[in-house]
């Protein structure tokens, strides 16, 4: 992606600010956005499934199985996702069943935050 001045991420333990010179870290990630501003003063917000950091010698690296662009999130499919996983909250007694669905409603309603953020930041002038 280039050169960043920041980057924020969804830690498991919590949201996590890399800035120049960050000490190495490596963390899991939770789905969530990644927030980042270059050092063209360009904000660019990005959608990661879940995954890991890793911040080393200057260079971060995130290995996910999905990180999208906010332009490439389908709010329909999004709201569907959710919708089932809520569904099945409901009505699924087995565990296992239960466990995916809050997974899967973590990550419909994280790819929604990133709409929602888009469409703050467009209302409010500050996205390119």
């Amino acid at each position: 992606m280039g050169s960043c001045f920041s980057l924020v991420a969804p830690a498991a333990f919590g949201e996590v600010c890399i800035l120049p010179r960050h000490a190495p870290f490596l963390s899991k990630l939770q789905p969530g956005e990644i927030r980042l501003e270059t050092v063209q003063n360009e904000r660019l917000i990005y959608y990661v499934s879940g995954g890991y950091l890793e911040v080393k010698n200057s260079n971060v690296t995130v290995l996910a199985d999905q990180m999208l662009r906010s332009n490439e999130i389908d709010r329909e499919s999004a709201v569907d996702a959710k919708a089932n996983a809520e569904q099945v909250l409901k009505t699924s007694a087995i565990d296992s069943v239960r466990d995916v669905a809050k997974l899967e409603l973590l990550k419909a309603l994280a790819q929604l935050r990133v709409l929602e953020h888009i469409e703050m930041a467009k209302l409010n002038g500050k996205r390119k």
